[in-house]
């Protein structure tokens, strides 16, 4: 059931900057509200007012409204028209379709010399023998009747017949008031029914014998499918013999009416509660410990291996103007688990990973969360990853070099002893090479080879 509140109200003067204290004209129709109040200390420069197919059973709280000029109140539950005094601009009246059966009350519409036209079609009192000349003759500022010209002979017809009129008038109504009476005693009647059949529903429902967080989870599911199929076939049924069931048009079968469509609602809302409850937990390691690949999110993702950097490394494409309070990274060493609002992504990596020295970072153009995760059997270098077990055959094969090595860094010349190349130096090392280049030939016996003849003037063979 509604009610008129200030943010009602404001949420409907978007026209006016969302201003209530000078709005002109106000729509609050089909709101389900049963009361008019608080309108006329809010906005009392109201001109026009739209308050049809409510269940306002009262007019009340607008006679502060001077300058109201059109109020609709058609598609209510008004029996008696009152409390409309202080509406001294009011022109137009539309009280279309509603329970006024006390014809007599449209007296209190002689204060509203402005009135000009008023629809009372769809009411019990339009019924009545004589209705149309009885209001012609109360309401002689009246030009328009239920969408129809009052002429002036019809209103002198009016008038010159109102007493006998007027007497029938006040007949019909002590008829209608002893039937609206008997009404209403049997709408309670119903009310107090209905409510202990909703609290007898109520207690059989708490006395349930299965419960959703029962051990076998499987057993609970098909009892509470077999619950909501029985209460789903119920409640159609109900809802059958309801909407085909005779009644009569009155304030408490329209009450009646919203009360069954609210029940319907709230009925639909528990079972899609219940329905969510009954969803079984999402599976992410399986009882051997196996973690598996989720990914509810539904998100594009790729996982490369960086060997460069002896690593992996996760690209997930998470939404862009996501706030990052709602991710949640947790990396272990076989699997990396990702839950964005609520949802979880996880993936198995292909081999082990250091969860201590993993980051996660947010790209600030794609708003995509990286995850880089170093492997555990590696070494990382800068730009050449060696394998331990190619070292001991490159260590073998470099023995060698060394020496060599050595022997060129005898070779090498130490600046600091010498700025300057020493030239006598460099003749002697020549000279005192080629006496040791002549002295080898002399190795070779002369005695194997008797011919042999050493000429001095033949230079040796190097």
């Amino acid at each position: 059931m509604g009610r008129i509140t200030e943010d009602l109200i404001r949420r409907n003067a978007e026209h006016n900057d969302c201003i209530i204290f000078s709005l002109e004209e106000l729509s609050l129709h089909q709101q389900e509200i049963e009361r008019l109040e608080h309108i006329d200390k809010w906005c009392r420069d109201l001109k026009i007012l739209y308050l049809q197919n409510n269940l306002i059973g009262k007019i009340e709280n607008v006679s502060k409204l001077k300058k109201l000029e059109y109020l609709n109140l058609a598609l209510n539950n008004i029996e008696k028209i009152e409390n409309l005094e202080g509406c001294e601009g009011l022109t137009k009246l539309d009280l279309t379709v509603n329970f006024i059966g006390e014809l007599s009350s449209i007296k209190t519409l002689q204060h509203n010399i402005h009135l000009k036209e008023l629809f009372l079609m769809g009411n019990p009192c339009a019924d009545f023998d004589g209705y149309r000349q009885f209001v012609v003759a109360t309401l002689q500022r009246l030009k328009w009747l239920d969408g129809k010209e009052i002429e002036r002979s019809e209103r002198i017809q009016a008038l010159q017949n109102f007493p006998v009129i007027e007497q029938q008038i006040r007949e019909q109504e002590k008829a209608y008031c002893l039937r609206r009476a008997k009404d209403k005693e049997e709408a309670l009647k119903n009310l107090r029914e209905e409510d202990k059949n909703e609290a007898e529903e109520r207690s059989y429902e708490g006395q349930s014998p299965f419960s959703v967080e029962s051990k076998d989870h499987v057993q609970a599911l098909e009892v509470q499918e077999g619950e909501c199929n029985q209460k789903k076939f119920k409640d159609s049924e109900d809802d059958f013999e309801f909407w085909n069931k005779p009644s009569l048009f009155t304030p408490e079968s329209r009450l009646e009416t919203l009360r069954h469509m609210e029940k319907q609602r709230k009925d639909q809302e528990k079972l899609s509660e219940k329905k969510k409850k009954v969803k079984p937990p999402r599976i992410l390691i399986t009882k051997d410990g196996k973690a598996l690949n989720v990914n509810d999110p539904k998100l594009d993702f790729s996982l490369k291996d960086d060997e460069k950097h002896n690593q992996f490394i996760l690209d997930l494409a998470v939404y862009r103007y996501m706030d990052t309070s709602l991710i949640n990274v947790d990396v272990q060493p076989t699997y990396v688990r990702v839950t964005v609002k609520g949802k979880p992504f996880q993936l198995v990596l292909p081999a082990e990973v250091k969860p201590d020295s993993s980051s996660a970072k947010r790209s600030q153009t794609t708003g995509h969360l990286v995850i880089c995760m170093p492997k555990v059997d590696g070494i990382i270098t800068g730009w050449r990853p060696t394998s331990k077990s190619g070292k001991s055959t490159v260590d073998s094969r470099r023995e060698p070099t060394n020496q060599r090595s050595k022997q060129i860094e005898k070779l090498e010349v130490d600046p600091s002893k010498r700025s300057i190349p020493d030239v006598a130096n460099i003749v002697q090392e020549k000279k005192h090479r080629l006496q040791r280049v002549r002295a080898e030939p002399k190795i070779i016996p002369s005695e194997e080879n008797p011919d042999f003849e050493d000429n001095p003037e033949v230079p040796p063979l190097i």
